[in-house]
């Protein structure tokens, strides 16, 4: 199968989900229940990438975490000029462009005994699940992906959709383990079919989503930095284990950061990112932003201060930003980091310093970077040792460096307060955003009194 296949067959899942009036996360007709696995996976894989990991609500959250600025006149969505409307995107992509179609894979291989497929479709619904949840909070699961027979699901409460994840990932572990039926092979882009790496893969979200709770009601920090490292010791341990999707660099199979920043669009890299590059000259710059067009010079727009001229802004680097680059869906680095920030909570800075080191330093070398050169041990030396008072606020800044645009990053912002945002200027919120609001559309089809969550409340575990 070609890559250039996928951006058709994602388009015609769009087609048909954007013709409704609003969204039923019920409606399962978007695949044909007659398609193979090995025909379902490949454009599934490609919807992960495209409108999930590095989606438009990935680019929203980028904005709020201040790396990235429409230059645009001023309101617009990097000060939170929002409405109900802007989410309805975002929700369809989680929904029904990838969510019901990975209902339809689970259930399908597993009538058909293809365990594999299977667990990949559990591994890629746990992850796409947390993405939501994080966002939105409280969402439908339970009674969701069931048919047109219900088309008012109820709303699962955050917490037990934590415990669904999981559940799915040990249901995933399982079934990847088992060798049984069809073995994935170039239809999965992601590992070309290597379950060994799809076992990494769910247990880093695991250990991901155990230190999410960190600061959630009812659970403690240790106990879950404890099962976190539990997780971790047979999680994903080098650059070679990164879930990532290739782009062709053709019109039909382009990066979405790619798409993103260049193209038509006006998105630019803010100062606040930019600057904190160039403040501890991180030799990373280069590959995270390219220089502006008209200046030579890396510059970012001041978030705030409206539109400029396109040109005298830096925009994504080569290595995330070209048209043919990769879309990281989990990488090594936010293993070795969840492994820094576990091993600092239940045991001291002097013991995840190691760990920490191995993280920055995998990601210099992921991104090409010698680090045995004069740059990357000026830079190690310099934000490359953990103390009593940075320890935690290193982790993150330097987790939020390697997760590129990640919204994990949104997350963790949220559960340690790193790296430091500033307030924007906005009479519609007082404070920081915490969450999406719920879509128009959702709240149209599926009214509920939750959907009444504003920009500024906090989901479930942020506390």
């Amino acid at each position: 199968m070609k890559r250039s296949f996928i951006n058709i067959f994602m388009l015609a899942v769009i087609t048909l989900s954007g013709c409704k009036k609003y969204l039923d996360v019920n409606q399962n007709s978007n695949v044909p229940s007659d398609v193979s696995e090995n025909l379902l996976l490949a454009p599934l894989e490609a919807g992960v990438s495209q409108y999930i990991a590095a989606g438009n609500a990935a680019s929203l959250v980028n904005q709020w975490m201040q790396n990235c600025v429409p230059n645009q006149p001023l309101p617009n969505t990097v000060n939170y000029m929002v409405t109900s409307s802007t989410f309805d995107d975002f929700w369809n992509s989680h929904y029904v462009v990838v969510l019901n179609n990975l209902s339809i894979l689970d259930k399908q291989a597993t009538a058909n005994g293809n365990s594999m497929y299977a667990g990949i479709a559990k591994v890629l619904t746990a992850y796409t699940l947390g993405s939501a949840t994080d966002l939105w909070g409280d969402i439908p699961y339970s009674q969701a992906f069931t048919g047109t027979g219900n088309t008012t699901p109820a709303y699962d409460k955050q917490e037990d959709i934590y415990k669904s994840i999981q559940s799915l990932l040990d249901e995933a572990i399982t079934l990847l383990n088992s060798g049984a039926g069809a073995t994935p092979r170039a239809d999965d882009y992601y590992y070309g079919g290597d379950m060994t790496k799809w076992v990494k893969m769910a247990y880093t979200l695991k250990a991901r989503y155990y230190m999410h709770l960190t600061k959630a009601p009812g659970y403690t920090a240790v106990a879950q930095a404890n099962l976190a490292l539990t997780a971790l010791s047979n999680g994903m341990t080098s650059n070679d284990d990164d879930c990532a999707f290739a782009y062709n660099g053709t019109s039909t199979s382009s990066n979405a950061w790619y798409l993103h920043f260049y193209n038509t669009s006006t998105l630019v890299l803010s100062s606040h990112y930019v600057d904190s590059l160039k403040q501890y000259n991180d030799p990373r710059l280069p590959y995270l932003a390219s220089k502006a067009e008209n200046t030579g010079l890396y510059t970012g727009n001041v978030i705030g201060s409206g539109a400029g001229n396109l040109k005298d802004f830096s925009v994504a680097g080569s290595f995330y930003g070209s048209i043919s680059s990769k879309v990281y869906i989990v990488n090594a680095a936010e293993a070795l980091f969840l492994k820094a920030e576990a091993t600092y909570i239940t045991a001291g800075y002097t013991a995840a310093q190691p760990v920490f080191r191995q993280a920055v330093a995998g990601n210099l070398l992921k991104l090409g970077i010698d680090t045995a050169s004069a740059a990357a041990q000026a830079y190690l030396s310099k934000r490359g040792v953990l103390t009593a008072d940075n320890a935690l606020q290193l982790i993150i800044e330097e987790k939020n460096t390697a997760n590129f645009f990640s919204t994990e990053n949104y997350v963790d912002w949220r559960r340690t307060g790193y790296p430091a945002l500033k307030m924007i200027t906005n009479n519609q919120v007082t404070s920081l955003p915490r969450r999406f609001l719920y879509p128009l559309n959702e709240i149209t089809a599926n009214p509920q009194e939750l959907q009444k969550a504003k920009l500024t409340d906090k989901v479930w575990w942020d506390n």
